[in-house]
């Protein structure tokens, strides 16, 4: 997608692809996080589609917080690849230093954005580090790649997706009783 260079403000379909795009150059697609959301609801939930974690996916990444999150998060990712940052954060976010934190802040923040069972599942996921989440971990060890941001971003877009799914799928349970 071109971007005008002087926009600050997009659409949420202009939301959702710049993500896609952003995610999908550093291996990400949303069929991993729907994956992800799909595993951690079906352990509570029986019967969940992955077409409607799809949709939550998707959904999730067209709302200005993951926009900005994700933006945000992948591009300081990047500038640690390329050694643009000052010292100590360049070797504190190369090194994925456990004692930094700010990485889990983006993804509380954002899972936070679906309460506290959203934060509930984002902490989950990132003990857990289920599918994607555990590649992106592991590759952010590897000497030139840097995923401190995008592990957890990734963890918190799943953990609300998942959030997402469970609340329809209540919702429907609550309707078929009245």
């Amino acid at each position: 997608m071109t971007i005008d260079k002087s926009k600050v403000l997009f659409s949420r379909e202009e939301m959702l692809e710049l993500n896609k795009e952003r995610l999908e150059s550093r291996g990400v697609t949303i069929e991993d996080i729907a994956r992800i959301a799909q595993a951690q609801q079906s352990k509570y939930t029986k019967g969940i589609t992955f077409d409607v974690c799809l949709e939550s996916a998707e959904k999730i990444l067209s709302y200005p917080d993951a926009f900005h999150m994700v933006q945000l998060g992948i591009e300081i990712d990047e500038l640690a690849e390329k050694g643009m940052l000052s010292e100590p954060i360049q070797s504190i976010l190369t090194n994925d230093l456990g004692l930094f934190g700010i990485d889990e802040l983006f993804g509380l923040e954002l899972a936070g954005n679906f309460g506290i069972i959203g934060k509930t599942n984002f902490g989950d996921l990132d003990v857990n580090k289920p599918g994607i989440i555990s590649k992106l971990n592991d590759e952010g060890k590897i000497p030139g790649h840097c995923h401190t941001f995008l592990d957890d971003i990734v963890g918190a877009l799943a953990a609300c997706a998942s959030t997402r799914v469970a609340q329809i799928y209540k919702s429907r349970e609550v309707k078929e009783e009245e």
